[in-house]
């Protein structure tokens, strides 16, 4: 056991040594509830003497998959959020998602390297209940499901997938200083950030950004990862350390000739369409593909005034409706595989 644990780290109230929190999690796995086993899972694999661990991916850009993962590198990613969000020990966080997966466990290494007071409970849609935090990390649909409560959360940082237009407007109503984040697992969570209606994400400290020829993200962080990380993401560069997230070049369509980002349509849709849908393309004999709009839910009439603010290469050439959509285990939507029952 060779990670420093912070003297003023707490988990669910208690303090430990590494021994003491060793075993704590060796009685967890024995004992506690699915959730509690994850985080004993995690602990106990990040409390051995391996300088790595095993994390897996959330599988919404592809298979989900196991990637290695340096302790050190998990580490550095807590301490650059710690300074980004301006996090001191003794500081009350909340665990409200599955340490399945690099969310939750980054938010385990947070806390025993910053020292903070973390509180752990099942990862539910409803995680607030009437105690206050300076920091929690939660998905759309927690916050969603949480807005009259936000007033309790000092910093809430969003992730896991992109934060809707209408979420957005309704979290700005609320007086919580609420953050998107930017990340992938092999990023080791995010390593950009941005203000809740603001429209650039900010990149955290020591962390380099470029656009490589397809004008997609490429990251440079040497003290969380070796190589450069080549993303599918394109986006626009604003300065060293900002940039605008356009979408991804997996789903850039090609509808005439004119180049279409599903995602920027997205953003001006989710104004009038308040149920879940992603814009995507099927096969076309003229256009070579053509833009289609899927709904999550039974079928209804919509009304053209919703296409107002698209191009005419934007508007959908086709509605699809389907009740329930393919969802990874981490609840991002899986367009392939919805697509896939619909074509």
């Amino acid at each position: 056991m060779n990670q420093i644990i912070h003297p003023d780290f707490k988990l669910n109230g208690k303090s430990f040594t590494d021994v003491a929190l060793l075993s704590e999690a060796i009685y967890l796995k024995k004992n506690g509830q699915l959730f509690e086993k994850e985080i004993a899972n995690f602990l106990i694999d990040w409390l051995n003497s391996e300088s790595f661990v095993l994390v897996q991916t959330s599988g919404s850009t592809g298979k989900p998959k196991q990637i290695v993962l340096q302790k050190s590198a998990m580490i550095a990613s807590a301490k650059a959020t710690g300074i980004f969000f301006n996090l001191k020990p003794e500081n009350t966080a909340l665990l409200c998602l599955s340490a399945n997966y690099i969310a939750g466990k980054m938010m385990l290494v947070r806390a025993i390297t910053l020292g903070l007071h973390l509180d752990t409970i099942d990862p539910t849609s409803t995680p607030l209940s009437s105690k206050k935090y300076n920091f929690i990390a939660m998905v759309p649909l927690q916050v969603e499901k949480s807005l009259a409560k936000l007033n309790l959360v000092d910093k809430l940082l969003i992730g896991g997938t992109k934060v809707s237009y209408s979420l957005s407007e309704s979290i700005l109503k609320t007086n919580c200083n609420a953050f998107e984040s930017y990340g992938m697992t092999e990023t080791i969570s995010h390593i950009a950030i941005k203000k809740i209606g603001e429209q650039a994400f900010n990149v955290l400290p020591n962390v380099t950004i470029s656009a490589d020829e397809r004008s997609c993200l490429v990251i440079e962080a040497s003290e969380l990862f070796k190589e450069k990380v080549i993303t599918n993401d394109i986006v626009a560069i604003v300065n060293a350390t900002q940039f605008i997230l356009k979408g991804r070049i997996d789903n850039v369509i090609n509808s005439g000739g004119i180049k279409i980002f599903p995602e920027e349509i997205e953003e001006k849709l989710a104004k009038y369409i308040s149920t879940t849908f992603f814009i995507t393309s099927k096969p076309d004999d003229i256009l070579g593909e053509k833009v289609i709009l899927v709904i999550e839910a039974k079928p209804f009439s919509i009304d053209n005034s919703v296409f107002s603010e698209l191009s005419k290469y934007q508007i959908p050439k086709e509605i699809l409706f389907l009740e329930a959509f393919e969802r990874t285990e981490t609840n991002k939507i899986n367009r392939k595989k919805t697509l896939e029952k619909l074509i």
